[in-house]
């Protein structure tokens, strides 16, 4: 990391991805080596050194549900509504998300145990270098198949492999998505809608051994919309809560089970929300943004990476840190980075501080620009999630 980026980024009190270690890229190989998944070499080792370093114990049968949007300090701040995970707290672990910390890239980074610098998942939009126009990573539109765009495998498929069950519960709309496709693919998945069902789901394929993946998006859906500080988001997290309660008093004998997130939030100031479309010093020598408002990608015009970046830094100034995407990468935002993936990146990377962001209402719809609740940025509210042990 260049010494103006790291000073920056110490500065804000922003968090960089520990790839590798205390990291959301850890828990699928960890419990790969738990379940005793007959991996070769050397994939048997890196599960190994995962299940070390995350402190698990082996198990016949693990449960892993994934909450979307519910970062380790959120659930700190609201632990009155969440009896179950209260209790579970004392045996959990703090872990970050990667850049960007938003649903694709985490996605990804658990299902392949490899940042958006392998899998390509670089945000919520990104430009498909084939087109030059933007993808959707998570409607899966202009990014054509899933597995031509990412191109790592995922554990799912190597725990399958070796004839361990994988199962995945999750929403029916989930079940062939290209997102689902692209990080999660493996094993069978069951589909129902509400958590009551899910729950259930789980512990029907947990009366066998094997591991179970179960998803639930409505925590990060009711903060987006009404912010996670509102009463609603409090409401989510307690039904989430008893569920999650319900489901561990219930799973069989020797099962482990664990609960995580994929990134945290950040209520954002709808009057820090600076426009592209509208601040001629941010447009001018722009080509596309892409990414989301706390972590926007900026493709700029040929030979204009300089300017751009300056006039950036100047016109936001302490709401972001601005770097190039050559010090991204140097910084290990993305993790190694592999070349098909690397024009993805933009030519700046903007990571938003406080509660700012960067918007461009010619791309970007008027819901999602007043969305109460966002993520994506380094932040520790965005950066930090649980990994709640239940042995």
């Amino acid at each position: 990391m260049t010494g103006a980026l790291a000073h920056a980024v110490a500065a804000a009190g922003l968090v960089v991805p520990d790839y590798g270690g205390r990291c959301l890229d850890r828990v699928l190989p960890a419990v790969a080596d738990a379940v005793g998944a007959a991996l070769p070499e050397p994939l048997a080792a890196e599960a190994a050194a995962a299940r070390a370093r995350l402190g698990l114990p082996a198990a016949r049968r693990v449960c892993v549900v994934l909450v979307d949007g519910l970062g380790d300090r959120m659930l700190r701040e609201r632990l009155g509504h969440a009896p179950f995970l209260r209790r579970a707290l004392e045996t959990s672990r703090v872990l970050t998300a990667g850049y960007p910390s938003t649903t694709a890239t985490s996605m990804g980074l658990f299902g392949t145990g490899c940042g958006a610098g392998r899998t390509g998942l670089a945000g919520y939009t990104v430009r498909n270098p084939q087109t030059g126009a933007l993808a959707n990573l998570v409607s899966w539109d202009g990014a054509g198949a899933p597995e031509a765009w990412q191109r790592e495998p995922t554990w799912f498929a190597r725990i399958a492999a070796t004839g361990v069950p994988v199962t995945s519960v999750g929403p029916p709309t989930f079940d062939g998505s290209g997102l689902t496709r692209a990080a999660l693919s493996g094993g069978t998945y069951v589909a129902a809608e509400r958590l009551e069902d899910r729950v259930d789901a789980a512990l029907f394929e947990l009366a066998a051994p094997g591991v179970v993946y179960l998803y639930w998006g409505d925590v990060d859906k009711t903060g987006h919309q009404l912010g996670w500080q509102s009463r609603e988001w409090s409401d989510a997290l307690a039904h989430t809560d008893r569920e999650l309660g319900r489901l561990a008093r219930s799973l069989p004998r020797d099962t482990l089970l664990l609960v995580t997130a994929d990134h945290g939030m950040v209520d954002v100031d709808p009057a820090l929300l600076v426009d592209v479309a509208t601040t001629t010093t941010l447009r001018r020598g722009v080509e596309l943004i892409s990414g989301e408002p706390r972590a926007t990608h900026v493709h700029v015009a040929a030979g204009q990476t300089d300017a751009v970046a300056q006039r950036w830094r100047a016109r936001l100034g302490d709401d972001a840190v601005v770097a190039t995407r050559a010090e991204a990468i140097e910084a290990g935002w993305f993790g190694p980075v592999s070349a098909h993936v690397e024009p993805v990146i933009g030519d700046l990377v903007v990571a938003a501080t406080g509660r700012a962001g960067v918007v461009d209402s010619r791309t970007q719809t008027p819901h999602s620009i007043a969305l109460r609740g966002m993520h994506g940025s380094l932040t520790p509210g965005e950066m930090l999630v649980p990994l709640v042990v239940v042995a």
